[in-house]
C-alpha cells in the first residue's frame, strides 16, 4: 500500500500498487472506483487478470472512499476528486498514464484528463456517468442519495440507503466517509460544467466506453462515435461489468489499451 499527501490539510489518497510483470507494459495503469465503492474490491481480480497483469497498476481509492482518508473539510466536487487524485499520480511519479475507471470513478477520470492532460494518456470507461441526474428518491444510486439533505443523511438517510442498496455494495460504502459519500453523490447528481459528455467529446486522447449490452444504446452514443469515442457492448453483464464479466472486461479493455 502506497499514500500520498492531496490536501493542505494533510489528507491522504491510497492506493494498492501492483507492479506488473518484468518486461511487460511501461505505461502506468490507474484503477478508479465508483461511488460507494473501493478500487481493491472491484478490480484486483482485473488488474491481475493475465491480458492485463503486464503493466504497473495503481488501484486508486478516491477521498473519502476505502482506504483513503475522510476529511469532513472537502467538498467532493468533481474537480476536487480529480485534482486530489492528480496530486497522488504526481506523488507516484505516474504521468501519461492510461486509467480505467467505473461508474463516478469515470467521471473523475473525464474531468482529472481535461484539467491535468499530462497525467492522462487513455481512457477506459467503465459504464460511466457522462450527464447530470435530477436528484429523485426512488433512484438506488448517485440521486437516491442526492435527494437527502446533508443533515436528513447523517440522521437517517444513510441507515435508508444500506437497506436500499444491499449487501454487496454496502460492503464497501458502509467504508465511506458519511460526509464523503452524500457531498460526492450530490456532486455527481449536479455534473459539471461544461458536463462530462461535453469534456469527453472535447479530449483528444484515445477513449473507450464499455457499456452493459442489455441496457442498449447510451443517450447520445452515435455523437460520442463521431466524435471518435469507442463504444462496446459488453455481454452477460450490468452495471459493474468487471464483477459480472471478467473475461469480457479484460479482454475489451486490453484492446482499448492498444489504441495508440
Amino acid at each position: 500500500m502506497h499514500n500520498a499527501r492531496v490536501t493542505a490539510d494533510g489528507a491522504r489518497i491510497r492506493w494498492v500498487e501492483l507492479p506488473g510483470r518484468p518486461g511487460g507494459g511501461a505505461r502506468t495503469r490507474v484503477y478508479l472506483h465508483g461511488l460507494g465503492a473501493s478500487s481493491g474490491p472491484y478490480f484486483t481480480a482485473s488488474a491481475a487478470h493475465p491480458l492485463l497483469a503486464d503493466s504497473r497498476s495503481l488501484l486508486m481509492d478516491m477521498l473519502g472512499f476505502g482506504i483513503s482518508d475522510r476529511p469532513t473539510e472537502f467538498g467532493y466536487t468533481l474537480e476536487e476528486h480529480a485534482d486530489a487524485v492528480a496530486a497522488a499520480l504526481e506523488a507516484a511519479e505516474a504521468y501519461d498514464t492510461d486509467v480505467i475507471a467505473h461508474s463516478m470513478g469515470g467521471a473523475v477520470a473525464i474531468v482529472l484528463a481535461a484539467r491535468h492532460p499530462h497525467l492522462v494518456a487513455r481512457l477506459v470507461l467503465v459504464d460511466a456517468n457522462l450527464d447530470p441526474v435530477a436528484p429523485g428518491p426512488a433512484r438506488p444510486g448517485s440521486s437516491g442519495i442526492a435527494a437527502y439533505s446533508e443533515e436528513e443523511f447523517l440522521s437517517y438517510g444513510r441507515s435508508e440507503v444500506r437497506d436500499r442498496v444491499g449487501p454487496h455494495w454496502w460492503a464497501t460504502m458502509r467504508l465511506a466517509g458519511h460526509e464523503a459519500l452524500h457531498r460526492s453523490a450530490v456532486q455527481l447528481a449536479a455534473g459539471t460544467t461544461p458536463t462530462m459528455r461535453e469534456l469527453l467529446l472535447g479530449l483528444k486522447i484515445p477513449r473507450t466506453f464499455l457499456r452493459p449490452s442489455t441496457d442498449g444504446p447510451l443517450p447520445g452514443e452515435g455523437a460520442l462515435v463521431e466524435h471518435g469515442v469507442r463504444v462496446v457492448a459488453v455481454p452477460d453483464c450490468g452495471h459493474n461489468i468487471m464483477l459480472d464479466n471478467p473475461e469480457a472486461f479484460a479482454r475489451e479493455t486490453a484492446s482499448a489499451l492498444t489504441v495508440r
